[in-house]
């Protein structure tokens, strides 16, 4: 349900507006409006100047940096955070100043360090290129000329391109005066290596041309060329153990000014996001020659805690006024779910559609009541349940800091309660493996034995009437809307399509013979009054409706066919094991094969229980499109 909201007006003494949004803030129950726009009509109210947003946007991206640099790696692996400083006591200008000189204290250091790193981390791959580039050629050694004068270069050319060689070769030869040589070798199955041998006058004029021509031409630096190959990876080997050293060293200077530093940067970060979320505020709030102004939206069981707060801090020189009710203005008031705690996790699926308007109906409740069943009668499985009960109570204690996780996992939980149940009624335990073993069996209720595989009618007549209940229950909703809206043509409507709909079942029970003939003419005037409710509320439309409305009720068997499949893959999981002959390979199989129905029954279900509600359900009453409710305040932990 939706907790009712109130607006209220705060007025005090402009002098006291810092202490002011400084309360207000702390209190984290007030959902701000723009207070210039709604009031300034009526009295010349100008917006709060916001003031030092830059330097504080700018410290937090500094701050960011460093703990982004600081947390990465093992900078923070087994170490003990020390400096944790407790800033409650400092003024928001002290934080900042603490702030300024923390950043100062280590800027330049970690910035030489990152500087040099990366340096080294650029020196260390074109290293490794090098060394992968000479162990290919080293095959080609000994046949390198020995001559004083001479530059040796390396070209890189894909086999599929071969025959470019014997169009670079003229053209070199006339660039040297014929004073070059090729030799090449495969380095492996998709490139050729040539090394090239020119006489270094030529050297700017050869490298010139092989740039022109896109070659992949590589050059080993100065320091390992004109000795063997081998000694050159020696020295490149020996050169990368000094890098790599070197880089380990600047490694643990970061982890020292982490261990020092990161705590106290990660808690002012967070205090000055606050500040820098409160700050940037203030141009909704208002301001006159000697007041200052506040105005917003608070849920009605905060507002005595909020006036008390304030009237502690400042007494009679802060006015809250609550504001009588405005239809129009509830129009557009945020909506704060307010739900028992088995409820809560399924605001979730609200969230994801879109809140309800203030004054509509939340279905919040009843789609906590029907997805677990609607799970539960699609799965339908004790042995099934109970893994999903115990993998979501890991998962949700694993992960309960994951704000959408946990109410996903709760869901779940939740859900797998009917799973369990269901499954006790339909004699399901893995599929028929509880009957196989004789532990179990399909309860026989209201003369039916309800064994999914032989009670199809049976389930598929259930799944319709559920089908019916839900879908009148959200005509039913559709009407308690058009009523707190003062719709009357809504309410006809919606009684007209309940009145049709009610009438198509009972004729086609009639021609059933479930209906005695002495109620037919009673069935025509339903259907006849109800059709002229449905034109005169609804028009042609209306009418067209129909056939929408009865196929929404005819979507429910879904949660009879989906379950039956997942019936099947698992009887056929208990098959396929039986029948394997090794006893451990068969039951590998028969774990894979349940593995992959459970899995596919923790979503699947989901999916569709939440479209019947979505698309057959909401889409008689609901309309959406509110605002949450987003107080001004400190994020609560």
């Amino acid at each position: 349900m939706l907790q009712k909201m109130k607006r209220i007006l705060v007025v005090g003494p402009k002098s006291d507006y810092m202490g002011i949004i400084d309360e207000l803030y702390e209190a984290g129950t007030l959902h701000l409006e723009d207070v210039v726009k709604e009031y300034s009509i009526d009295v010349p109210v100008l917006p709060m100047e916001v003031y030092n947003t830059d330097d504080i946007s700018s410290l937090l991206i500094k701050l960011r940096g460093f703990i982004s640099v600081l947390s990465q790696g093992n900078h923070t692996k087994n170490i003990s955070l020390k400096g944790s400083v407790d800033y409650s006591d400092l003024t928001w200008d002290e934080v900042t100043d603490e702030g300024l000189e923390i950043s100062e204290e280590i800027e330049l250091e970690l910035k030489t360090l990152e500087a040099r790193k990366l340096e080294l981390e650029v020196s260390k791959n074109t290293l490794s290129r090098y060394k992968k580039i000479i162990q290919k050629i080293s095959p080609l050694e000994a046949h390198l000329p020995r001559l004083e004068g001479f530059e040796v270069t390396i070209l890189i050319i894909l086999k599929e391109f071969e025959s470019v060689l014997q169009v670079i070769k003229p053209f070199l030869s006339e660039i040297t005066h014929n004073q070059f040589e090729f030799i090449s070798a495969d380095l492996d199955e998709k490139n050729i290596a040539v090394i090239c041998v020119f006489n270094k006058r030529y050297a700017t004029k050869v490298h010139d041309f092989l740039y022109s021509k896109n070659v992949n031409e590589v050059r080993i630096p100065q320091e390992y060329t004109n000795m063997p190959l081998n000694e050159a990876l020696f020295l490149i080997d020996e050169d990368m153990k000094k890098i790599l050293n070197e880089i380990e060293e600047i490694n643990q200077k970061i982890t020292d000014i982490s261990s020092k530093y990161l705590k106290r940067l990660q808690d002012l970060e967070y205090l000055l996001a606050q500040r820098f979320e409160e700050i940037s505020s203030y141009k909704k709030f208002g301001q006159t020659d000697y007041t200052f102004i506040v105005s917003g939206w608070i849920p009605r069981k905060f507002i005595n805690k909020t006036i008390r707060r304030l009237s502690d801090k400042f007494g009679d020189k802060v006015v809250v006024k609550v504001q009588p009710d405005d239809n129009k203005k509830l129009e557009e008031a945020p909506v704060f779910f307010d739900n028992p705690f088995w409820v809560k996790p399924f605001e979730f699926f609200m969230l994801i559609v879109k809140p309800p308007m203030y004054r509509e109906f939340d279905p919040t409740p009843i789609l906590a009541i029907f997805f677990p069943l609607f799970f539960g009668l699609i799965v339908g499985d004790i042995g099934y349940g109970i893994v999903i009960l115990v993998f979501s109570l890991l998962i949700h204690y694993y992960f309960r800091k994951i704000r959408w996780l946990s109410q996903i996992t709760s869901i779940l939980i939740i859900s797998s309660i009917p799973t369990i149940i269901f499954g006790y009624i339909f004699g399901e335990f893995f599929g028929d493996f509880g009957e196989h073993m004789g532990w179990l069996e399909p309860l026989t209720l209201f003369g039916i034995t309800w064994n999914r595989m032989e009670s199809i009618i049976p389930l598929l007549i259930l799944t319709i009437g559920i089908g019916v209940f839900h879908v009148y229950l959200g005509l039913s909703l559709g009407i308690y809307n058009a009523v707190r809206h003062h719709h009357p043509k809504h309410i006809l409507e919606k009684l007209g399509m309940m009145g049709t709909v009610s009438g198509i079942i009972l004729f086609i029970l009639f021609f059933a013979e479930q209906v005695p003939e002495s109620y037919l003419i009673f069935i025509a005037l339903l259907t006849l009054v109800s059709i002229g409710c449905l034109i005169y509320g609804g028009g042609m439309m209306g009418v067209i409706e129909i056939m929408g409305t009865l196929g929404n009720i005819m979507s429910y068997a879904r949660l009879m066919a989906i379950g039956l499949a997942s019936v099947v893959l698992a009887i056929v999981a208990n098959q396929l094991a039986d029948e394997m002959g090794i006893l451990i390979l068969g039951v590998v199989v028969a774990i894979l094969l349940h593995t992959l129905n459970i899995m596919l029954a923790m979503f699947s279900p989901s999916i569709h229980s939440v479209r019947l509600h979505v698309v057959e359900f909401f889409s008689k009453f609901y309309k959406g499109g509110g605002v949450p409710y987003n107080p001004f305040g400190r994020e609560r932990t």
